[in-house]
């Protein structure tokens, strides 16, 4: 890459959520941010004027190649062939990045401490750790999924924020760890009545993603409620079957 396009290049990262250079040579240009750890690696795809990009760490490639499958060329390389698919491509993997695998724990463990240092709550220091911890959790996985789900209901597709809902398979009280309450596979980003369905275990998803009413959700109710025909997840991957392993064993309990 000539210089002219190596600042291309790094205009494009400042962006769409890569604002740190690490590298800038003729052979390649590496991005990172200061709100999560993953790289971007831009090189070009000589002899044309085409850049193929490289995100790490793993998990990160993976949920792009899934977000972006046009895009994906072949072993660890995305294409990108004008600076709008280039932004597109770092404006997904910055969301991405956000998320996996453990961005929301290390963004939970700084906003606790700093709320925490801050807080003037009279109250037991116990109770006021387990407000604010709970507080600053459910907020950051909020953020969370909204950036995993690219802001829409992940079976719907509705995109309007104010009717979604963050909600969790395996509840913030039964996990072990912090790392597992905010784990993004932990849950779904579900529109007002999915979320109020999954999380009184009305409704869950089998393996496949499909939705499972319980005998209480009749066709009719289900019709009141708009969700009449097929439900399904918009994706579903490897690493939300336990978190559903877990939800639908309840599902099965509150339907007896």
């Amino acid at each position: 890459m000539n210089s002219l396009e190596r600042s291309l290049v790094q205009k494009a990262g400042y962006d769409h959520g890569w604002e740190v250079v690490v590298e800038d040579r003729p052979e390649q240009v590496v991005l990172a941010s200061a709100l999560h750890h993953a790289r971007a690696r831009i090189q070009s795809a000589l002899p044309s004027s085409r850049w193929l990009l490289t995100v790490t760490p793993r998990p990160i490639h993976r949920e792009l190649e899934r977000a972006e499958p046009s895009f994906y060329l072949t072993g660890e390389y995305f294409r990108a062939n004008n600076e709008a698919e280039l932004g597109r491509l770092l404006e997904q993997g910055a969301r991405l990045a956000r998320t996996l695998p453990d961005e929301p724990c290390h963004r939970f463990e700084k906003a606790l401490a700093e709320q925490l240092s801050a807080s003037n709550v009279t109250t037991s220091a116990t109770e006021v750790d387990r407000l604010v911890r709970q507080r600053v959790g459910q907020n950051i996985y909020r953020e969370s999924l909204m950036d995993y789900w690219s802001g829409a209901c992940a079976v719907t597709g509705i995109s309007i924020p104010e009717l979604l809902r963050a909600s969790h398979a395996k509840p913030w009280a039964d996990c072990v760890t912090d790392t597992e309450r905010l784990n993004v596979y932990n849950g779904f980003l579900l529109c007002a009545q999915l979320d109020a369905l999954f999380d009184r275990r009305l409704m869950t998803f089998n393996e496949a993603g499909e939705a499972l009413f319980s005998p209480f959700i009749d066709d009719d109710i289900r019709k009141k409620l708009g969700l009449q025909g097929r439900q399904k997840l918009r994706w579903i991957t490897p690493e939300h079957q336990a978190f559903l392993a877990w939800h639908r064993e309840a599902f099965v309990c509150a339907t007896k």
